[in-house]
């Protein structure tokens, strides 16, 4: 059996893979594709095909990320509402005639940091991908938590403006990712913003308007994070995506706005960090778990005979 893991991350723009082998990468590959027109199945083979190329054993053991939510033996995706069409409860083992081990795109980045990155070591973790729109995962005890429905970790979507008419893809008026995701940007700003990129080139200038939009996206991100601290009490929470790159222009307003809303009993403070992993997050976390899958499985085999 190979010690080669392969972890594949199907995004809207690319399809990214990762060849790991112990403890670290050996291979990243990537490939451009057509949302309109795009072929998602084989272009995670072409990917998959390119990697193994480094290795002279059949690597039998592969990972996917994607967004959705997936069927309880994490075997394929169950639901996934207006994207990637055809890959709804396509069965990937029998298409690539190997072992496939499918996560949502959230989970596997809050494994890969689980695993390797800022929170190895730590068992129970909130984390929140903070891009586009607003994802997340939830590590209880040291296990990726999925729910009822694999729906558990979708933590863009709790309430953090009750007034708010706005309806995110769920259906949610008021959530987190209406509130703090890339998308909405152009409607909150009135037309004037249509990227962070912008509004935080505006703030860094000292403009009374742009400060106004970013420090409002912040309260509500203290907010979100405060609600999730005291539903699920995680040692740390684990901010990823695009709107990290603002680093301190993020981190500072933040904790000042956490000094207000969290809860510390007895002083403590939950430790707010960015993740470590920034351009492969979804096809490490792929490859890391399912390692992890492989390994239960055939602990169960040996039990078993």
């Amino acid at each position: 059996m190979s010690d080669f893991d392969i972890g594949i991350d199907i995004g809207g723009t690319y399809i990214k893979g990762v060849l790991i082998q112990g403890a670290s990468v050996v291979r990243q590959a990537v490939r451009k594709t057509n949302p309109k027109e795009a072929n998602w199945q084989e272009g995670v083979r072409l990917i998959i095909n390119e990697l193994a190329k480094e290795v002279s054993d059949p690597i039998d053991n592969i990972g996917l990320s994607i967004p959705g939510l997936c069927d309880e033996h994490n075997r394929m995706i169950s639901y996934m509402p207006v994207r990637f069409d055809g890959l709804e409860g396509f069965n990937w083992t029998r298409f690539l005639k190997r072992e496939v081990h499918v996560i949502n795109d959230g989970h596997a980045a809050l494994w890969a940091e689980s695993q390797w990155g800022v929170g190895k070591g730590i068992k129970n973790i909130a984390m929140l991908t903070l891009g586009t729109g607003v994802g997340g995962g939830l590590l209880l005890d040291g296990e990726i938590y999925q729910g009822f429905l694999q729906r558990a970790g979708h933590l863009g979507h709790i309430v953090v403006d009750g007034n708010s008419q706005s309806q995110d893809i769920t259906g949610m008026a008021g959530s987190l990712e209406e509130a703090v995701g890339e998308y909405s940007l152009n409607e909150r700003s009135k037309g004037q913003f249509k990227t962070y990129f912008d509004l935080l080139q505006s703030y860094q200038d000292g403009h009374q308007i742009a400060s106004g939009i970013w420090l409002e996206t912040v309260r509500k991100l203290a907010l979100g994070i405060s609600s999730l601290c005291n539903a699920f009490s995680p040692q740390l929470v684990i901010l990823s995506g695009g709107l990290i790159k603002a680093g301190e222009q993020l981190l500072e307003p933040l904790s000042n706005f956490m000094d207000r809303y969290e809860w510390r009993p007895g002083g403590s403070i939950t430790p707010i960090r960015l993740a470590k992993f920034q351009d492969y997050p979804g096809a490490i976390g792929a490859a890391l778990f399912a390692r992890s899958r492989s390994l239960i499985h055939s602990e169960n085999r040996k039990i078993t005979t």
